[in-house]
This record gives structure tokens, sequence and C-alpha cells, in this order.
């Protein structure tokens, strides 16, 4: 019986993937945060170089990040509580800034 190749970057360039960093609660968070931000136009999208803000979708985010609070309270070291409460603040205001830009026509 014949050995299958190992999975290893082949002759033509191709890099190896690259190993992810274990998963944890703040990993996590700071995860959606960055999806909120993408989506408040706060950071490019992968595919677009000036990036249009989808208030709709960056609300949905946030609220993802408050439900987990909310789930998540009392259950949190203090160290997760307190990302997760500045997460949630600088998303908030970067939410209505962008409201009050798109408001006004920016």
């Amino acid at each position: 019986m014949k050995e299958k190749p190992s999975a290893s970057p082949s002759a033509e360039g191709d890099e190896a993937p690259t190993a992810l960093p274990p998963l944890d609660f703040s990993t996590f968070i700071l995860s959606l945060a960055s999806t909120a931000m993408v989506h408040l136009g706060g950071l490019p999208r992968p595919d677009e170089s000036a990036p249009e803000p989808d208030l709709p979708a960056a609300k949905q985010a946030i609220d993802m990040l408050n439900m987990l609070e909310e789930k998540t309270r009392g259950n949190l070291d203090d160290s997760e509580q307190k990302l997760l409460r500045s997460i949630l603040y600088d998303l908030r205001v970067a939410y209505v800034d962008a409201t009050k830009s798109k408001a006004k026509g920016d």
C-alpha cells in the first residue's frame, strides 16, 4: 500500500497554512468586534479598498456582543469582562458616529 503524500507547499510557491491561535473567549470577542468595525467602515473589507458602512450588519454584530455580555454575566474573569465592556463601548460610539455621518449625507 502506498503512503499518501503529505500536505506540504507545492513547488509552485504555495505557502503552508498557518496555525491559528487557540480560540478563547477574548479571541472570539475580538473577532466579533473586528466584524462590527468592518461593517462600520472602520476597517477595510478584504475585497475592497474603501470600506462602505453596512449599519444594519454592524448593529447586529454589536447586538451579538451585547447578548454575550448579558448571557455570560458572572461567568467571566475580570480581564474578559473589562475587554467586553470596553469593546461594546467603543463600538457603540462608532455606531452612533457612523449613523450621524450617514444622516448628514457623508
